[in-house]
This record gives C-alpha cells, structure tokens and sequence, in this order.
C-alpha cells in the first residue's frame, strides 16, 4: 500500500460517493443495472474496506444508505431483490448473494435486530434453495448449478456464520463436493459439472479457489493445483485472460492470493494494483474511477477495484485470512 495506491483509492472511494442515488441510496448508473442490488452490495463493500461503518467515519453515511435500500428490497420469504431489476438472464441469486454478504458484514459490525432478522431469512433461503448438485444457480428453484452463482452464496454463507447465524453443516459440505468435482486435473475449474474442460477460466479458478477457503478448507491438493492454476496469468504476465469480466475475476483472484498468503500475495498485490492504476487496459474512468468493460457501468468497476485495492487493509471479516 503506496501513498499512490491510498491517493487512488481516496479517488475511487469520493467517485463512487458521488453516484449514490440521491433518491433511495442505491448504486447502478448504466441502462442494464440501474438500482442493481448487487452493485449497491459491492459499493457498500467498498466502502466497508475503508474503515467506514454504517453511520461512523467518512463514508459512513453512504453505507447507511445502502443498507436501508437493501432492506427495502428484502422480501419476506428472505429473496433480496429490486422487482423493477432483477438482473435479468444473469439471474437474481446474483444480486442474493452479494446483498447477503454485504448484511452479513454489516450485521457483525453493528448488531442491528432489523438487519438480522432479514439476514436470518436470506440465509435460509439460501439453504433452502442448495440444488441435488449441492450449488446455485440463477434462481431459488433450480435444477442445476454453476460454480459462479455457488461462490457468492458461500461466501455469503461464510459472512453470516461469522456473525453469528446459524448455517447448517451440511450445506457447506455439499457445497465443498460440488466445488471439488468441478475442478479439472490440471487444476482449473470449470463453469458446471456438465460443461467440458474447454470452460475452465481464469475467473472460475478464483472463484472456485475463494469457495473453498470459505468453506473453511485452507490446505490441500485441491488448493494448491488451483492457486498454480492461477499464478500463470498474474497480471504481469502476457497470459491475460479476456477483458470480459475482468474485475470480477481479479476480484476473486486478488481475495484468493490473499488468502494463500506469503510470497504469493507480495508478489500478486503490487501487479494488480499497478494495473489498475497505471493500465495497459483503458479501465480508467473520468473522476477518478474504473469503467468496466461490459454492460455493468463505473459504479460496478469502481467498487470491484477498490475491493481489490484495499484488500491489505484487511477491515472485511469475509476476507481476513
């Protein structure tokens, strides 16, 4: 962490303050994401790792703001979501499980009766709704699953036990067993367990990476093969993957070497940290924040970055090794 890199985060973090919606406190600024649940979650989050909590320090404000425009959108069957948009064919338990994540850090910082009695009821739904395969999918009552939706879920899972809700065993070990099926023998994992090898990714090792580190698994073949997996396209190597979901891949990527530890995030950290300020990619938005290269907007790209960025600061119990 370089006076440079806290000088870019300062930015990133005042940019994003400013794209609050005035109106309900929502984040989400592009066509197909406004008022988005997730992205409101994730620059909750952002805030969050800046040491700000809901009404206290800098952004304290902004966190509130966010949390009472996710608590509007909590159904009472448990189902975080914005009826106006649900996101799409990208599926609602998206926007689930970052929201669940997002109260579940909330909840252990501030012990707020109304968050818990919704983060209580997001849990169950999401136990609940754990399909035959023992992952998630797109909507509460699917059939199959993909190890993307899976590790917003457990990572959900994972912030809500450590504030203290209860969450079944045996949803997180039927968790672990899909997540180990999916991986391949080089190491990579791939999309679903009926997908062919050539849908191992970059982002889909991280995740898959990040799951079972919150499925409290910290060692092990299945971790090792994977964080090898990963370190061939460290960002300053020539082996990038695709621009398309970029920060979401880092964003696991980054909490995965953390993780891991050692050498591996000393050396992981400052290369993507100078990749998000200096480039070689056009990520860079007007403001001080990131634009993101797909359809999400600079709301979602600035609070991706900046949990990347902060992540040494180590204030997320969801990422404390």
């Amino acid at each position: 962490m370089t006076p440079e890199t806290q000088a870019a985060i300062d930015r990133g973090l005042a940019f994003l303050a400013g794209r609050q919606a005035p109106r309900d406190g929502s984040f989400g600024s592009s066509a197909s994401a406004r008022r988005r649940v997730a992205i409101t979650a994730l620059s909750g989050m952002a805030f969050l790792s800046s040491g700000s909590t809901p009404g206290r320090g800098k952004y304290g404000a902004n966190v509130q703001r966010a949390v009472d425009f996710l608590l509007t959108r909590c159904q009472p069957n448990g189902f975080i979501y914005d009826e106006g948009n649900t996101g799409g064919h990208f599926g609602p338990m998206y926007d689930h499980g970052f929201a669940t994540l997002f109260l579940g850090e909330v909840y252990g910082m501030t012990r707020n009766p109304q968050v818990r009695t919704n983060l209580e009821r997001a849990v169950r739904l999401i136990v609940n709704s754990q399909n035959k395969e023992g992952g998630w999918r797109y909507e509460p009552d699917s059939k199959d699953a993909d190890l993307s939706v899976t590790v917003c879920q457990i990572m959900a899972l994972r912030a809500a036990r450590n504030s203290g809700i209860y969450v079944p065993k045996q949803t997180i070990d039927r968790c672990t067993e899909y997540v180990r099926k999916c991986q391949t023998t080089e190491g990579g994992f791939r999309y679903q367990l009926t997908t062919s090898w050539q849908a191992v990714t970059f982002g889909l090792t991280a995740a898959g990476v990040v799951t079972l580190y919150s499925a409290g698994i910290y060692e092990g073949k299945a971790l090792e093969t994977g964080i090898q997996y990963l370190e061939r396209y460290r960002p300053s190597t020539a082996m990038h993957q695709p621009a398309n979901h970029y920060f979401y891949s880092h964003y696991y990527a980054a909490q995965a070497m953390w993780h891991a530890g050692g050498q591996r995030f000393e050396q992981w950290y400052p290369e993507i940290r100078d990749e998000l300020i200096h480039g070689p990619f056009p990520f860079r938005s007007s403001g001080g924040g990131w634009r993101d290269p797909s359809s999400y907007g600079d709301d979602y790209g600035t609070a991706m970055a900046l949990l990347i960025l902060q992540t040494p600061n180590n204030y997320l119990p969801i990422f404390q090794r």
